[in-house]
């Protein structure tokens, strides 16, 4: 039995059709892949699925929820639903967690607004939860630091946090690592994976990365224009992708072959830029010394291209 059933799902928003007819189904415990390119619907399918549309906009068909319909329920349901059912990540941290409190502060909301709980408990309890994801409260990441304060990865780690607050049966990721290095991807994927196993939780994970969504789906549905164009298990599905959408974005997340490296003649005795043992050395407080850059040479010549490539903090 589905735990989340959608089907015949419509949204309009501003006289425009944002899902076209859209079935969907998503069992207890299974990680769903959502994939395809900017504006084809995957995060409308989840602001529907947790009732955040934009005002003004029309919604038609059937969202269940463990056979219970979202479409129509009150805004006090909705509360209770969002963060005891099902919690989200959004896709940007910075736009989503309010710049004015503390780390600790967002995850502890979470747990205050679904329970009589006191603000100490709160705290304590989103202590714990922070230091699950990867921030342990007692380092400079903890929960007394503000969003501002944070890395992207380290922002993401909270947003997740909040998300699983009240261990919810249905966890919603929309593109958690997009502006994320290779690196810390992997790391926060890592944590979502165990989080589902630890937790029992069924996840959608929404990407256009179809490489991010392989190792992790056991179903992936591709959409566009607002349709699901082809869906089914994973590996299975790469096997026999048929639509001329899928293979075009197969095609676009295949490496690129590197080849032999381009061989520029500059005309220029010496070269457009250079840089020779460049150092770079932050003061922090309490007379302690950060060497963020340390004697990094470099030549630029005329017409070439440079790759400076490494993970965040590098």
């Amino acid at each position: 039995m589905s735990l989340l059933r959608l089907r015949g799902l419509e949204v309009e928003v501003g006289g425009r059709r944002a899902l076209r007819g859209l079935d969907l189904d998503i069992k207890a415990g299974e990680t769903v892949g959502l994939v395809g390119e900017s504006g084809s619907g995957k995060t409308m399918t989840a602001l529907a699925v947790m009732g955040l549309l934009p005002p003004g906009s029309e919604i038609r068909g059937r969202i269940t929820f463990d056979e219970t319909d979202l479409i129509g329920m009150g805004e006090s349901a909705l509360r209770r639903f969002r963060g005891r059912e099902a919690g989200i990540i959004f896709q940007e941290p910075m736009a989503a967690l309010n710049p004015l409190l503390r780390i600790g502060d967002h995850v502890s909301e979470a747990i205050r607004a679904h329970g009589r709980t006191s603000r100490k408990e709160a705290w304590r309890h989103a202590c714990e939860l922070l230091e699950r994801v990867g921030l342990p409260p007692e380092r400079a990441a903890g929960a007394g630091r503000y969003p501002h304060e944070l890395s992207g990865g380290q922002r993401q780690r909270a947003m997740i946090a909040g998300a699983i607050a009240l261990r919810p049966r249905l966890l919603i990721a929309d593109e958690p690592t997009t502006a994320l290095d290779v690196t810390t991807q992997a790391r926060i994927l890592d944590l979502l994976r165990r989080l589902v196993r630890e937790d029992g939780m069924s996840l959608l994970l929404i990407s256009h990365d179809l490489g991010v969504v392989a190792g992790m789906a056991d179903r992936i549905a591709i959409m566009r224009e607002g349709r699901i164009v082809e869906q089914g298990p994973c590996p299975a599905l790469f096997r026999n992708l048929r639509h001329p959408y899928s293979l075009e974005l197969i095609r676009a997340a295949a490496p690129v072959p590197l080849g032999a490296p381009i061989t520029v003649k500059s005309v220029k005795p010496v070269p457009e830029l250079q840089a020779e043992e460049v150092a770079c050395v932050y003061r922090l407080p309490g007379g302690r010394e950060h060497r963020a850059v340390g004697g990094v040479s470099l030549a630029i010549a005329e017409g070439e291209r440079v790759g400076l490539v490494g993970e965040s903090g590098c």
